[in-house]
């Protein structure tokens, strides 16, 4: 018995070789963690369980045998975020690079299981060169594997990914169907190819990097929705990210103590301009709304002429989709609605109630947007809000017109309550453009057609830039001063906390992807 202990100690002591059990401390912000220090700082102290430390290789080829490590390259586990249970897996690029064989993805598919067996987040550290090629077909197997698992998880607990070094080939898809992807700057990148192979066959030079790095990421690819300075801000971020989501699709957000007063934001009063065509930040719309320094916003910088984020109203989680006026006018264009649509399909799994700010011009015109797909993709934002049985308020600030009217949330696709400022117009365009096109004999006729103009644009304006047309019919539910905001929306949801939706009886719909 005291010898199997003593070969136990030791078996341990080599599995935790390099990992620092010690806590990580501001200090070392800048240094690359490793990955027992990863999991060590990201969970509360002492509550790390392991599953599988003395697990190994099984293969025999090119000399594998005669290399044995301890865990085989991925630490795997559960523990706490705040009190919260959680699942967590770090590949450690100290073995083999990190690179996944059999019983590393084994180990990871594991842990999914347990996480999808009890209702808890899992969360994975990717740290990895991609297959072990030793391996052959079965580490191609371990990756589809977990492959399936991220697919069965989809929508039952929170996915989420941290790119915390190389992310190559297969490797990128499991990142890719988890619900968030933290990368963190100057560290990782993901890529299906790398720049040696496109090098090869498109003969262009360019680097990790600019290929898959961060930056890249989350300004042109979208593929990422946060970017941390580091590892210790990677995993801060996660933790931040999850104090916004429940635990699985069965529960709700917890509510975070909150006291009512009046409730009224003056500041709203001032934030619309007086001309139409003046932009000003929805930032600040959001600022005026929800409770102090709550906002948490994804995907940042891409697609910028919309604003999709978590904030708390009341204490209680909120999703927020806004259209952007500071950016192309805050139109709806291919990446601002593939944006807006995945959050919204995120929110709605994970029964987190829906705010929607309107400034919406219209779609993008040109030939840009429509040989890309504008029909296609707005057509995933209709789809994702129509779907959507969360609580879904929504607030029309200004602009509201055409076809884009209807996406955002309006009454006709299940919004629960419309609200509009008085400074709001909802119009099939703008009274410009309406009045060149309904009065155009008229103003071609008129001894001075720009005088003509100018009086139909008033005429047509008169009439439809304003929230009123739209109230006498219903579609709006209240015309409210902007200052009230707040007061409404806290009440509105409250109201709304216990929404049922009986679904119609199918296998799943046929989003437009």
């Amino acid at each position: 018995m005291s010898k199997n202990i003593d070969v136990l100690n030791k078996k341990i002591a080599e599995a935790h070789l390099g990992g620092g059990e010690k806590r990580i401390d501001k200090q070392h912000e800048k240094k690359k963690l490793t990955a027992r220090e990863r999991v060590n700082y990201f969970l509360d102290e002492g509550s790390f369980e392991e599953i599988g430390i003395l697990v190994t290789h099984r293969t025999t080829d090119f000399g594998m045998e005669k290399q044995q490590f301890y865990g085989d390259g991925v630490v795997t586990g559960y523990g706490t975020v705040n009190g919260r249970l959680v699942y967590v897996f770090a590949q450690d690029f100290t073995v083999f690079g990190g690179a996944l064989s059999e019983t590393h993805a084994e180990k990871i598919c594991k842990v999914m299981d347990h996480a999808v067996k009890v209702g808890a987040p899992i969360i994975g550290l990717n740290d990895s060169g991609g297959a072990r090629i030793q391996e052959g077909v079965r580490s191609l197997g371990g990756y589809a594997d977990i492959f399936y698992r991220n697919v069965q998880a989809s929508g039952v607990i929170p996915q989420i990914s941290a790119i915390m070094g190389p992310c190559a080939g297969g490797a990128v898809y499991s990142p890719a169907m988890t619900d968030f992807t933290v990368m963190v700057e100057g560290s990782s990148y993901m890529f299906v190819t790398g720049p040696n192979v496109v090098k090869t066959v498109t003969n262009e030079e360019v680097t990790s990097e600019e290929l898959g790095g961060a930056s890249t990421h989350s300004t042109k690819s979208g593929v990422t929705h946060l970017t941390s300075n580091n590892d210790i801000a990677c995993l801060e971020d996660i933790k931040h990210l999850l104090s916004y989501l429940p635990q699985n699709n069965k529960e709700t957000t917890a509510k975070l103590p909150y006291e009512l007063t009046d409730e009224i934001r003056e500041v709203l009063d001032d934030l619309i301009p007086d001309s139409a065509n003046k932009p000003y930040d929805m930032h600040e719309v959001i600022k005026g709304i929800i409770d102090e320094d709550s906002f948490f916003e994804i995907h940042k910088d891409y697609a910028d002429n919309i604003i999709v984020g978590f904030a708390r109203l009341g204490g209680r989680s909120i999703g927020i989709v806004a259209n952007q006026p500071m950016s192309l006018a805050g139109v709806l264009d291919v990446d601002s609605s593939k944006k807006a649509a995945r959050f919204t399909r995120f929110c709605d799994c994970f029964n987190i109630p829906l705010l929607v700010l309107v400034d919406v011009p219209g779609f993008l015109p040109g030939t840009d947007q429509e040989w890309n797909g504008i029909i296609l993709h707005g057509a995933k934002l209709l789809y994702a809000l129509s779907e959507a049985t969360v609580p879904r308020v929504t607030v029309i600030t200004r602009k509201a017109y055409g076809g884009a009217y209807d996406v955002m949330n309006s009454k006709h696709i299940g919004a629960d309550l419309n609200f509009a400022w008085p400074t709001a117009e909802i119009a099939v365009m703008g009274a410009k453009g309406a009045s060149e096109i309904i009065f155009r004999k008229e103003i071609q006729e008129s001894e001075n057609p720009e005088l003509k103009l100018s009086e139909k644009e008033a005429e047509y304006a008169e009439k439809f830039a304003n929230p009123f047309e739209a109230a006498k019919r219903g579609f709006i539910d209240e015309v409210i001063m902007p200052r009230d905001t707040r007061k409404k929306l806290l009440k509105a949801f409250s109201m709304l906390e216990n929404k049922t939706v009986l679904r119609i009886d199918r296998k799943h719909g046929n989003i437009p992807l």
